[in-house]
């Protein structure tokens, strides 16, 4: 009987000791908005509830394992999901784990990723405007990543998506608060040309830097195929360039936030310029959001959007919020959006 407490004693010790070098966490977010939208372009105005106000809406599973020597390996599959109606995905053939597909190693010498991924104009994008990752009321956002299918036929200035399928990612230890991400992907998901592979590809980088309260990015890529589909180059394989440069600054009573960025296309439209400013004003238990961006297509129309709105906190995990957006593109009607709506992490 003795032996046998010793023994389940060990089994126990062991069993800790495993489950504290491996972990697994079920995790995700989920925002619903309900409002009245209408973007420039639009014929009308339309009355919705819809996923996603300041958060695209997300679950999955992600994992680690400590493999010893400061050696780590990591996994993530994680979905996006339409929670207004509990449809799967972002809109029509999103593949199920369109956010996250990956496996990796990380260490001492940064980490390597392989599947599907950030592409480099994500993390930029989101962390250097006062909305963060928001597909509906961030005007960066919008104007980079989010195409208007309407009369004003609006094409977002990142046209590869936010993700890339086929991927490797690189990306450095943080050297002072400066690190980097060097990623590549596509149809046959190479991040350097391969000798006697002409295959569409898509490289690019991006670089953050965080001391105190300055931060500072920048990002470049050069994209040959769209994406969530990882296997269909663009039309006539065209190859769009598009870079961007930001910085914010936190002076605890405002957070300000700047960035300027180009996009060309070989073929069709020669040349994109955005710029885009923010601020976000700490006021109770939440904040005051305000932003703009206009970008300037030549040849072709002038965008310029704006948001104001009130994030406010009930918990480290929820929060509520309501913004107005106006938006406008010479050439066509202009149009207003407001909503209301709740956010959870878990």
């Amino acid at each position: 009987m003795k032996t046998n407490l010793i023994a389940a004693c060990t089994l126990a010790a062991l069993a800790g000791t495993v489950q504290a070098q491996s972990s697994v966490q079920l995790m995700g977010l989920a925002d619903v908005y309900a409002g009245s939208k209408r973007m420039a372009g639009d014929a009308g105005r339309a009355s919705v509830v819809n996923s996603g106000g300041m958060t695209t809406s997300w679950f999955g599973v992600k994992g680690t394992e400590d493999l010893g020597g400061g050696l780590k390996a990591n996994f993530a599959l994680t979905s996006f999901i339409q929670v207004d109606s509990g449809v799967q995905g972002r809109f029509a053939n999103d593949p199920f784990f369109s956010r996250d597909a990956n496996v990796g190693l990380a260490g001492g010498f940064g980490t390597l990723t392989l599947g599907r991924g950030l592409a480099p104009n994500f993390l930029p994008t989101v962390i250097f405007n006062p909305f963060g990752d928001s597909f509906t009321f961030s005007p960066l956002v919008l104007h980079a990543n989010v195409p208007l299918f309407n009369a004003s036929g609006w094409r977002a200035t990142t046209p590869s998506d936010t993700g890339w399928a086929n991927e490797i990612i690189y990306s450095t230890p943080s050297f002072g608060g400066l690190s980097a991400n060097f990623a590549g992907g596509g149809a046959n998901g190479y991040l350097v040309e391969v000798a006697g592979d002409s295959g569409p590809k898509n490289v690019g980088l991006n670089v953050l830097y965080f001391n105190g309260p300055f931060a500072a990015t920048a990002f470049y890529e050069r994209d040959q195929i769209g994406n969530p589909n990882p296997t269909t180059p663009f039309a006539t394989a065209d190859r769009k360039t598009d870079w961007m440069l930001g910085a914010s600054y936190d002076a605890k009573v405002v957070k300000g936030f700047l960035t300027y960025g180009k996009a060309k296309s070989d073929t069709l439209v020669p040349q994109a310029k955005t710029v885009s400013w923010g601020a976000s004003v700490p006021v109770g238990a939440g904040k005051v959001l305000v932003g703009a961006a206009k970008t300037r297509v030549t040849p072709g129309n002038t965008r310029d959007t704006w948001t104001v709105g009130y994030d406010y906190f009930l918990s480290k995990s929820t929060d509520v919020y309501a913004m107005y957006m106006r938006d406008r593109i010479t050439s066509f009607s202009s149009g207003t959006s407001f909503g209301a709506g709740i956010r959870k992490r878990f």
